[in-house]
């Protein structure tokens, strides 16, 4: 039997809906979702696997111009999806037009995997509209495969699949067929942290947060986790923590609820808050963040 495995790399603007095609398609919550922009910010392997293909999804960090050394990371990742992908779905939505930052849209049209555009929220939208952006999006990729799709209402996305297996290339598995994501169960422990803070605060407080897990420890029916969340200012620490503490408590209350879920066991998690002053421009801290595009 024929067996086809490739990497399929979703790029795109941020909050066009990208992580909630990931989980759509993979069928699990692996990426974080808010309305939020910039709520991705590394690049995270998502994988589904059949008898015979093996399709490795991968989201990554919307595409803008940056403003400090962290955006410029993220956009390494974006830019990186795609020059080692099989098949690059670029999706956007009903409020976008064809314009991007730098030469991305003649990097595209110069691939010669195939392209899928993915135009999404079509919900949200008419169908004089849509068919306007498809045909624009025709005219500026004439290569590509232009699908209007509903990602949180999972419209077109049996035909998405269809044409992803179509276009898989011929290759043995590139990860253990029981293996979800290349990422650990730490990662998405302070993703879900994180996640919670950009749910709970508002303006600059959940663009200068960065959750690491300090510890990660079984003991019978009960994991132990321990997380610092960095904030760059002590007004911000002050924020985090609340009146009486009560918006830490909120949000570790929400992410062990989530995290229990997602380790299927009970969890004791701790959290304590720590000032890195301009962590988003400090080189070596997003290093060992995790931090390191190709």
């Amino acid at each position: 039997m024929t067996h086809r495995a490739g990497f399929v790399n979703i790029i795109g603007k941020p909050n066009v809906g990208k992580s909630t095609l990931m989980n759509a398609m993979i069928g699990q919550n692996l990426s974080i979702i808010t309305s939020k922009a910039q709520t991705t910010r590394h690049r995270i392997l998502g994988i589904v696997n059949g008898e015979d293909f093996q399709i490795v999804y991968s989201d990554t960090p919307g595409i803008l111009d940056p403003n400090y050394k962290l955006q410029e990371l993220m956009l390494k990742y974006a830019r990186s999806a795609i020059s080692d992908a099989d098949i690059v779905m670029l999706m956007t939505d009903t409020e976008e037009d064809t314009g991007f930052p730098g030469d991305l849209l003649v990097r595209l049209g110069k691939l010669k995997v195939p392209v899928l555009v993915l135009v999404n929220k079509i919900d949200l939208s008419t169908a004089e509209q849509v068919n306007l952006l498809v045909r624009q999006w025709e005219d500026a990729l004439p290569r590509s495969i232009v699908i209007p799709i509903s990602a949180l209402e999972k419209f077109n996305l049996e035909r998405v699949f269809s044409l992803i297996l179509e276009n898989l290339p011929e290759s043995p598995p590139f990860y253990p067929k029981d293996e979800l994501s290349d990422k650990s169960e730490r990662f998405f422990v302070s993703e879900i942290i994180r996640e919670k803070i950009l749910l709970n605060y508002r303006q600059e407080i959940p663009y200068s947060v960065e959750v690491a897990v300090e510890s990660f420890r079984e003991s019978g029916k009960i994991i132990h986790i321990s997380c610092l969340i960095y904030v760059e200012k002590d007004s911000q620490k002050g924020i985090l923590i609340g009146h009486q503490g009560k918006g830490l408590k909120k949000v570790g209350s929400q992410a062990r609820t989530d995290i229990e879920k997602f380790l299927g066991k009970k969890v004791f998690l701790e959290t304590r808050i720590k000032v890195k002053k301009d962590w988003r421009n400090d080189a070596r801290f997003l290093k060992q963040s995790g931090y390191n595009p190709a």
